[in-house]
C-alpha cells in the first residue's frame, strides 16, 4: 500500500528584534528542510528569507506591533494564507494565519497570556478550519487546549523557560483528521523558544465535527479555572 510522504512542519517563535535574525531562520530551513516553517514574533526583515532559499513568503503583523505572524513554504501556494482576527485582550490585538494546503489546513498561531482568552481564540480559530486541519504555534497555555475534536501530537518536552528558571511547553501542535508519524523539539538557537517539529498525514477515518455541549464545555472551564494558579502569567 502507498503512504504519502509526510508534511514536515517546523514552527519556531523568534522573539522580534532580539532573537533569531534572518541567517539563523536560514540555518534552520537548510538544517531541517521542512516543507513548512511557521513562525512567530516574525518582523518585516525576515522576508529577506524568500531571497536566500526561495519558496514563497507571507508576513501578517499584529495590528500596531513590529512582529507578527509569517509562514514560509518551499513549494508555491494556490492562495496566500488567510488572516483570521482574533478575540482580543486589552493590549495586544491578535490575529492567526489560516492556510489551504489542499487537503488540509494549517493554523499559525501566538495566542493571548490569558489562560481563558486564549483557549476563547482556539475555539474561534476552529470554526474557520476544514474538517481535517492542525494549529501549531506559541500557544501561551499552561494545562490542556481544551479544543474538542483536536488531538494534542506535538513533543512533550518543555519549548520554554520563563525566566531561564520554570520550564513550559507553550509551543504545541493540536490535529483533527491527521496523523503524526515523527515530533521532536530543536536547539533553541538566538530565541527563547525552542522550535518544534512534526511530521504530519491524513488520517484514514472520515472526520465529523463534534457537538459542542454548553454543559461540557462550562465543566471544562471551571476545571481549568480550579487548576490555575490565580496571577499566574505567561510570557
Amino acid at each position: 500500500m502507498h503512504h504519502p510522504r509526510p508534511h514536515k512542519i517546523v514552527s519556531w517563535n523568534l522573539l522580534r528584534r532580539t532573537g533569531a535574525a534572518v541567517a539563523d531562520v536560514v540555518a534552520l530551513i537548510e538544517q531541517e528542510q521542512p516543507d513548512l516553517l511557521l513562525m512567530q514574533e516574525a518582523t518585516r526583515d525576515i522576508a529577506a528569507i524568500a531571497d536566500r532559499v526561495g519558496g514563497v513568503y507571507a508576513w501578517a503583523p499584529l495590528p500596531g506591533r513590529i512582529h507578527g505572524l509569517a509562514i514560509w513554504s518551499r513549494r508555491p501556494w494556490g492562495e496566500p494564507p488567510a488572516i483570521l482576527a482574533l478575540p482580543s485582550g486589552a493590549v495586544v490585538h491578535r490575529v492567526c494565519q489560516v492556510l489551504d494546503c489542499g487537503d488540509f489546513g494549517i493554523a499559525n498561531v501566538h495566542l493571548s497570556h490569558g489562560q481563558m482568552l486564549n483557549r476563547r481564540q482556539l475555539r474561534h480559530i476552529e470554526r474557520a478550519l476544514p474538517p481535517r486541519a492542525a494549529v501549531l504555534g506559541d500557544y501561551n497555555i499552561v494545562g490542556p487546549a481544551l479544543l474538542p475534536g483536536f488531538r494534542d501530537v506535538g513533543p512533550r518536552h518543555p519549548t520554554h523557560a520563563m525566566v531561564d528558571v520554570l520550564p513550559l511547553r507553550l509551543d504545541r501542535c493540536l490535529v483533527r483528521g491527521l496523523n503524526c508519524h515523527g515530533k521532536d523539539v530543536l536547539p533553541r538557537g538566538a530565541s527563547d523558544h525552542r522550535p518544534i517539529v512534526v511530521h504530519l498525514t491524513l488520517g484514514a477515518d472520515e472526520v465529523r465535527r463534534p457537538q459542542r455541549s454548553v454543559k461540557g464545555m462550562a465543566a471544562a472551564v471551571g476545571r481549568l479555572r480550579r487548576g490555575t494558579a490565580p496571577g499566574a502569567s505567561v510570557p
